[in-house]
């Protein structure tokens, strides 16, 4: 059996932003923290959906950080949609 099997018990969490209105916008993924989707909910259902998932909290990447670690070319094709929404450049 191979020790690098997608584990589908193994949930994660990472927030991007509180938002002034109460939402938290977060990224949640299954198994592998790098295939996530943005989803946006209220702190408590926040709070309840990753209760109820068991989802490890991730820290969260400031975009200076990454970029300093990336190639060109990953930071021509590593985007997040939180960034291109908010128009928020990796340059």
């Amino acid at each position: 059996m191979k020790a690098d099997l997608f584990d589908t018990t193994r949930k994660f969490v990472r927030v991007i932003e509180l938002k002034k209105n109460g939402m938290v916008e977060f990224e949640f993924s299954v198994g592998d923290p790098e295939l996530y989707v943005e989803l946006l909910l209220p702190v408590s259902a926040f709070e309840a959906f990753t209760t109820a998932n068991q989802a490890v909290t991730l820290e969260a990447t400031s975009p200076l950080r990454h970029a300093v670690t990336q190639s060109e070319q990953d930071r021509q094709w590593g985007w997040r949609l939180h960034q291109a929404r908010n128009n928020v450049s990796q340059k």
